[in-house]
């Protein structure tokens, strides 16, 4: 499918949109400006893993035995994440026939504009139940409802309060997705509106999020947004040194629930040392 130009000329941004740009001036731009391009050429070659991961989840419906999820996360479109680099990641994905496809936001870093073709990829992957976005903190910068209408044209289900509920041969399978928020109260308002459903998962950008789906006992939730730091101590090579998120990376439990945090497959400033950016399959299985 093809995507129609959605945004209007003159179109005001706002101050978080101005804000953000010059963050991206000073701690992309400029530094990379005066290292004559080779912090950013440096950060390009970095490669990104494709991590198999096997999930093991207690409540995790026994019809729904050895679903195959892959997971994508912050691939922050623009000056750090070329178009085709991430046309090769979506790919990669592809290529280890997923289930399911779940992007958790944050699919560009600045301006919308020019992630079509990623969403049209995502879109035209083969995976039988469902490809489905949330929408991230940096997609709401620019023009989220032109992510959103370029998502649906390309064949994906966004999912902002709702719920899907699909087949896995006899068996319902219902993923829910909430829109980004900040704070743990706000998340917790917005799942509201899907945890009457009781979704098997649950897709959101924000991981702060997993307290309340893990006393509405949805089984896994799927998150990004922090980046694992995008710097971690040198003997623990996943440890987060961020003390904003106290779910940063890997697999956290509460009760039968259970969290994977991706640490994204993009940045958002051109610096990762001992958290290399991913993407994930995970199988999920019963515990």
């Amino acid at each position: 499918m093809t995507a129609q130009p959605h945004k209007q000329a003159g179109k005001k941004r706002s101050g978080k949109f101005r804000r953000a740009q010059i963050r991206h001036a000073i701690l992309t731009k400029a530094v990379d400006r005066l290292t004559n391009g080779k912090l950013r050429a440096r950060h390009l070659s970095q490669p990104i893993e494709m991590r198999n991961i096997e999930l093991r989840v207690p409540d995790w419906p026994r019809g729904l035995e050895g679903v195959r999820i892959g997971h994508l996360s912050d691939l922050h479109l623009g000056h750090l994440m070329p178009v085709d680099r991430a046309m090769e990641l979506v790919e990669r994905l592809g290529a280890a026939k997923p289930d399911v496809l779940a992007c958790t936001g944050d699919v560009v870093d600045l301006e919308w504009q020019g992630c079509e073709p990623v969403l049209q990829a995502m879109g035209a992957m083969r995976a039988p139940l469902g490809r489905y976005l949330v929408l991230g903190n940096h997609d709401h910068l620019d023009d989220p409802g032109a992510i959103v209408e370029a998502a649906h044209d390309a064949g994906m289900l966004v999912l902002s309060g709702g719920v899907h509920t699909c087949r896995r041969r006899e068996h319902e399978f219902r993923v829910a997705g909430i829109d980004w928020a900040a704070k743990p109260s706000q998340l917790a308002e917005n799942l509201r509106a899907v945890e009457g459903h009781r979704p098997h998962l649950l897709l959101a950008h924000n991981p702060k999020v997993f307290a309340a789906a893990a006393r509405a006992r949805i089984p896994l939730t799927l998150a990004g947004h922090t980046h694992g730091g995008q710097v971690a101590l040198r003997d623990r090579p996943r440890a987060n040194l961020s003390l904003l998120h106290p779910h940063s990376s890997g697999i956290y439990a509460r009760g039968s629930s259970r969290l994977f945090v991706n640490v994204g497959a993009g940045s958002w400033f051109p610096l990762r040392r001992n958290v290399p950016a991913e993407i994930v399959m995970l199988e999920v299985r019963r515990a």
